[in-house]
């Protein structure tokens, strides 16, 4: 029995080190620019759409079209930048349990 107990310190210390993982992740923010950082848009390390920049020039009438589609590039940017960094954050907290099946929350 001493193995299982030694499985459960192991089980213990990587819920601990995900739940840190998931709290860092929480905490992070991650920007993505478009147009050559023309259009930027920060999000949360939850997803959400916190701070948008906007290049004065852009404001121009007749570039509304133009805006419309950085934005929505921008945050597209921000959004795979957020992903990798969850997975990666993840993926160290998970140490050599990461590729084990049954390991929820892992997202890869």
């Amino acid at each position: 029995m001493k193995d299982l107990g030694a499985l459960m310190k192991q089980a213990q210390a990587l819920q601990v080190k995900l739940q840190e993982a998931q709290a860092r992740l929480a905490a992070a923010e991650h920007v993505g620019g478009a147009g050559g950082d023309m259009v930027r848009v920060t999000l949360t390390g939850a997803g959400v759409l916190k701070d948008v920049h906007i290049d004065p020039e852009l404001l121009a009438p007749g570039e509304a079209e133009i805006l419309a589609d950085l934005l929505v590039a921008a945050h597209a940017d921000a959004r795979r930048k957020l992903e990798a960094a969850q997975a990666e954050t993840l993926r160290e907290a998970a140490g050599p349990l990461a590729g084990l099946p049954g390991m929820p929350g892992l997202g890869f």
